[in-house]
């Protein structure tokens, strides 16, 4: 655990947090500011700050994390009409928490 990650503090339920999921190795929660009727965070629960720390060991964990977005976007009914799967680097490509995730958005509605 890294001092002040927040997703290390959610990992250990240090702050109260749903799980949608939980593995061995990742937990699944809601983004507290949702961009899309479907906005969860596929989480690690061991800590890897950013995509640019990943090592060869880590390989594993990103297929579980692509995997278990797969699975939640059936599970969230938006495998089929569509949707996102994303990871932010680094504070200039959008990373506010500096623990690696990855964002399933999907759900939107299409007229």
């Amino acid at each position: 655990m890294e001092d002040n990650c927040l997703f290390c503090k959610i990992v250990n339920n240090e702050l109260p947090t749903e799980f949608v999921y939980e593995s061995e190795n990742l937990i699944v929660f809601k983004d507290i500011h949702p961009q899309a009727p479907v906005h969860l965070l596929i989480v690690p629960k061991r800590h890897i700050r950013s995509i640019n720390d990943l090592e060869a060991k880590d390989e594993k964990i990103l297929a579980e994390m692509i995997m278990t977005g797969k699975k939640m976007a059936k599970e969230m009914k938006v495998a089929q009409s569509g949707y996102k799967l994303k990871f932010n680097v680094e504070r200039g490509g959008g990373q506010l928490v500096f623990h690696l995730h990855m964002h399933l958005i999907g759900g939107w509605v299409n007229k």
